[in-house]
C-alpha cells in the first residue's frame, strides 16, 4: 500500500511539472512573422545612418526590439555604409537611393513612409521618426501571419494616440514667447548635435497661451508652480497653499490618490520653487527646513520620485539627463493605471535674470532635447498627453529698433507663456488665452477628478467645451 502511495505521489507531481511547463510554453509561444510586400518579416534588415541622429538609431532598436519581442525573429542592424540588402528596412535620411524618394511633404509631427524594390523607408523630422517605427510596427507589423502591402509611393501619416493614462507637464522657468523663438535668432551660434533648428513645441498640433498673473500682481515661481501644480491662484513665496495658508492638493498628490504614479523632475535642486510646489507644502519659497520635511512626507506617504538638483551650477545642454529622463519614465510607466511627471528647465529662468542670451538659448536647446526624449516616449505609448508650458516670462525679451532680441529687465514680466499639447486631450487648449489654473484643472479632469483646484473662479476646460 505505501508503494502504490509513493507511485501515486510521483506521478502526481510528475503531472504537476508537466502542467507548468505546458503553461510554459504557452507563455512563450510567438506569432508568425507578417508578409510584407511578398516578404516574411525575417528576411529584413533594419538600415540607418550611424553618423545620423541618435532618434534614427533609438527608432532602428525598437523595431529590432518589437520583432523579437512578438515573433522571435532577431533582425540585423547595419549602418548604410555595407552592403544593401534585398530587403531592408530603412530608417530616417540614408545614403540608399529609396531614402531618397520620400519626398512627401509633412507638417509638424507627421511622417511619411515608402516601399519599392522589395523594401521600406521611414522617414520623420528629429524625433518623429520614432512616430514612424511606432505606425510601422502597429500597422505592418503586429499581426499573427497577415499578408500586409505598403504603397510605393510617399504617404503622409499622423502619430497614433489613445486615450490619456500618462500625462507629462513640462515647464520652461521664464520661457516667454521670444525666448522660445530664440532657435531663430540665434543660428549658427552654438554647436549641439541632435540638429534641431526649432523650438519643438511649434511641432506640436495645439498650440494656446496662458496668463500668469499671482495673487500678488506679477508672479514669482512659487506662486507661479502652485497655479500649474494645485489649480489655485495664491500669493508669492506661497509653496503648494492658498491665501490662507492651507495646504492644497497637486497634481502630484491627486495622481497618487487615483493609483497612479508621479514623479517630480527638474535641473533645479528640489528646494526650488517649481518642484516644491508640486511635491511639498510651505509658508515660503525661503523655508527651506519646511519644504524639505514636507517633501520627506510625500515621498513616504506615496512613494513620489523626486529626480532635481542635476547639472545645478552650469547651463550646458543634456550633460546626461537623458539618463535621468529614461530613468523615472522606466520607473513610473511600469504602473498599469499611469503615471503623473512634471520637468522643469530651470536654467532659462537664471539665465535670463542676469540677461545672458546666449545661456539662455543653450538651456533651450537642453530643454529641447529633454522635450525630444518625452515625445519618443509619447510616441511609443500612445496613451500620453504631454504639455509644455512656462510659469511666466523672465527678463522682457522682445525686439529691439534694429530687430534683435534683448532683455529690458532682469525681472519676471506680466506676458502671457505658451501652452503646447500633444495627445488625446490635446486640443483643449488649441487657441486658446486661459489662466494658468485651468492647465492644472483639465489634467485632472482628464485625470478623472473635475473638481480639482478652484473651480469657483476659473471652470477647467473640459467643463467648458461640455
Amino acid at each position: 500500500m505505501k508503494k502504490i502511495s509513493i507511485l501515486l505521489i510521483l506521478v502526481i507531481i510528475a503531472s504537476t511539472f508537466s502542467v507548468l511547463a505546458s503553461c510554459s510554453k504557452k507563455e512563450e509561444k510567438y506569432l508568425t512573422p507578417p508578409t510584407i510586400n511578398g516578404a516574411s518579416l525575417s528576411e529584413y534588415t533594419i538600415v540607418y545612418d550611424e553618423q545620423g541622429l541618435d532618434y534614427n538609431k533609438r527608432a532602428a532598436e525598437y523595431i529590432k526590439s518589437k520583432a523579437l519581442e512578438t515573433y522571435n525573429v532577431e533582425l540585423t542592424i547595419i549602418d548604410d555604409d555595407a552592403e544593401p540588402k534585398e530587403h531592408e528596412i530603412i530608417v530616417g535620411e540614408t545614403s540608399r537611393e529609396l531614402s531618397s524618394l520620400l519626398n512627401a511633404e509633412t507638417e509638424g509631427l507627421e511622417f511619411s513612409i515608402l516601399a519599392g524594390n522589395g523594401s521600406v523607408a521611414l522617414e520623420g523630422d528629429y524625433f518623429i521618426i520614432a512616430a514612424a517605427a511606432y505606425y510601422f510596427v502597429e500597422t505592418y507589423a503586429s499581426g499573427d501571419g497577415e499578408t500586409v502591402t505598403i504603397e510605393e509611393s510617399s504617404s503622409v501619416h499622423q502619430p497614433i494616440t489613445k486615450k490619456a493614462n500618462n500625462f507629462i507637464l513640462l515647464i520652461g522657468d521664464g520661457m516667454g514667447v521670444y525666448q522660445t523663438l530664440l532657435f531663430d535668432y540665434m543660428e549658427n551660434t552654438i554647436d549641439y548635435s541632435d540638429g534641431e533648428d526649432i523650438f519643438y513645441g511649434y511641432l506640436f498640433p495645439n498650440v494656446g497661451y496662458s496668463r500668469t498673473e499671482s495673487l500678488s500682481g506679477i508672479t514669482d515661481s512659487a506662486a507661479g508652480g502652485t497655479a500649474l501644480a494645485c489649480g489655485i491662484k495664491t500669493y508669492n513665496e506661497y509653496i503648494g497653499r492658498d491665501k490662507d495658508l492651507n495646504d492644497v492638493k497637486s497634481l502630484t498628490e491627486l495622481a497618487h490618490e487615483l493609483g497612479m504614479s508621479a514623479a517630480v523632475m527638474s535641473t533645479e535642486v528640489d528646494t526650488g520653487a517649481t518642484p516644491a510646489s508640486f511635491a511639498s507644502h510651505a509658508d515660503s519659497r525661503n523655508g527651506t527646513g519646511e519644504i524639505l520635511r514636507s517633501m520627506l512626507e510625500t515621498q513616504e506617504k506615496y512613494g513620489t520620485i523626486i529626480d532635481c538638483g542635476y547639472d545645478y551650477y552650469q547651463a550646458k545642454y543634456m550633460p546626461r539627463i537623458d539618463e535621468h529622463i529614461e530613468e523615472t519614465l522606466s520607473a513610473v510607466a511600469s504602473n498599469e493605471n499611469g503615471f503623473f511627471l512634471m520637468y522643469e528647465e530651470a536654467h532659462i529662468d537664471k539665465n535670463c535674470h542676469n540677461n545672458l542670451i546666449e545661456g539662455t538659448f543653450k538651456a533651450l536647446v537642453r530643454f529641447n532635447q529633454a522635450i525630444a526624449r518625452f515625445m519618443e516616449f509619447a510616441f511609443y505609448n500612445p496613451d500620453t498627453l504631454v504639455i509644455i508650458t512656462a510659469d511666466h516670462e523672465t527678463g522682457a525679451l522682445a525686439p529691439d529698433e534694429n530687430g534683435n532680441l534683448a532683455f529690458n529687465s532682469e525681472d519676471h514680466s506680466a506676458a502671457d507663456v505658451l501652452i503646447f499639447a500633444y495627445g488625446q486631450g490635446a486640443e483643449l487648449f488649441n487657441g486658446v488665452n486661459i489662466e494658468n489654473i485651468q492647465i492644472a484643472h483639465t489634467i485632472a479632469a482628464l485625470m478623472g477628478d473635475e473638481n480639482f483646484g478652484d473651480q469657483s473662479v476659473y471652470q477647467s476646460l473640459t467643463k467648458g467645451s461640455k
